[in-house]
């Protein structure tokens, strides 16, 4: 008998160390098939717009995101159908020509800052973690990224951290908190959380397969 994928939703402000904690679960699965899908992929196509125009997008904001899009792929991999995950340019601010090819696996890790926000979303998901990390933490997580990975500047990280990114964490992604099964404080770095989270996906994992 098959069993029903366990879709483990991953999600934190940015730069909190929800990758890290997305790798320790690949790591203590290895035996299963694994596959992630970010959030950061279904960024709403933005071809309509100028780049100049694309520059003013709150990426940080519910409604930068193709949230149907997104749930219906999770619906589609639950009933081991493929999908062609998007791909999003960070260069020009918009979502790419190209697409992933993404065949269904056991375990589906669905990593985003804003994956609690929709309902709908959330009662796809058998464990909700939230990875809390300090402020201080984060912003020089994110500084360090965003200038190295996708050629800002400085300036311009610091601009956007203090208008769009903190405002919109405490408005949008903090609250979400309360919808997790599971908090980890300092992401990867906390390994009695991690322990209790793989657990947790094990026995859904066994229950899934005699359920």
């Amino acid at each position: 008998m098959k069993r029903k994928p366990v879709v483990v939703g991953v999600t934190g402000g940015s730069g909190s160390g929800k990758t890290s904690v997305c790798k320790k679960i690949y790591e203590h699965f290895g035996e299963c098939s694994i596959l992630m899908l970010e959030q950061d992929f279904y960024y709403k196509d933005q071809s309509d717009l100028s780049f100049e125009e694309r520059l003013e997008t709150n990426y940080d904001h519910p409604l930068a995101f193709d949230t149907d899009l997104l749930i219906e792929h999770v619906e589609q991999l639950l009933n081991y159908q493929a999908i062609s995950k998007p791909v999003y340019d960070y260069t020009v601010h918009n979502r790419s020509n190209e697409v992933i090819h993404q065949e269904p696996r056991e375990v589906i890790i669905l990593e985003g800052i804003l994956i609690l926000e929709d309902p709908r979303l959330r009662d796809l998901m058998d464990i909700k973690v939230y990875v809390d990390t300090d402020d201080d933490i984060r912003i020089i997580r994110r500084l360090l990224r965003d200038i190295k990975d996708r050629g800002r500047s400085l300036d311009s990280v610091i601009d956007q951290y203090l208008n769009v990114v903190k405002p919109m964490h405490n408005e949008f992604i903090e609250p979400t908190k309360k919808y997790a099964d599971i908090i980890i404080p300092e992401g990867g770095q906390n390994h009695v959380a991690i322990d209790l989270m793989t657990t947790k996906i094990a026995a859904v994992l066994e229950e899934n397969l005699h359920g």
